[in-house]
């Protein structure tokens, strides 16, 4: 018999303020986001995960951003597929992770970006077994920063 699970998304958001150097100047607006998830079902299982933060300055703004999953099947196939892209209006990547046996699959996604408005992960998950409902998981963060003056 198919056994079916699907492990707790979770979220972190915080405002944060880390260590600098007497040299740098203080963020004027600053923060970090992420979301993840991972999503299980038969012999098949699958997770991404997104992270991002932001510093904004007199002198401009400073970015990061990370993205990842995984994906794998005792039988059957996986795969899984990062993207980053930057533009002068935002930084976004996107994590897709798939594993598929048969009918049974699991499958992950996140897309986690900074634009000038602030910063947003969102993760979906989707586990199934056939003749047997689909379980679905969705998380979203936004972090609004306050507009410069």
């Amino acid at each position: 018999m198919l056994r079916r699970t699907i492990l707790a998304s979770f979220v972190v958001v915080s405002a944060t303020a880390a260590f600098v150097p007497a040299h740098a100047q203080d963020c004027d607006a600053a923060g970090t986001v992420g979301s993840g998830g991972s999503a299980t079902a038969g012999g098949t299982s699958a997770s991404t995960i997104g992270t991002a933060g932001t510093c904004r300055t007199d002198d401009g703004t400073t970015s990061s951003i990370g993205v990842g999953g995984s994906a794998a099947t005792s039988e059957g196939k996986a795969k899984s597929q990062t993207k980053i892209n930057e533009n002068p209006s935002q930084l976004q990547g996107r994590s897709k992770a798939q594993a598929m046996d048969k009918g049974t699959f699991s499958k992950s996604q996140t897309k986690t970006k900074v634009t000038d408005d602030g910063l947003q992960s969102q993760t979906k998950t989707m586990s199934h077994v056939p003749g047997e409902k689909p379980i679905k998981s969705r998380t979203k963060t936004l972090l609004p920063l306050p507009q410069q003056e």
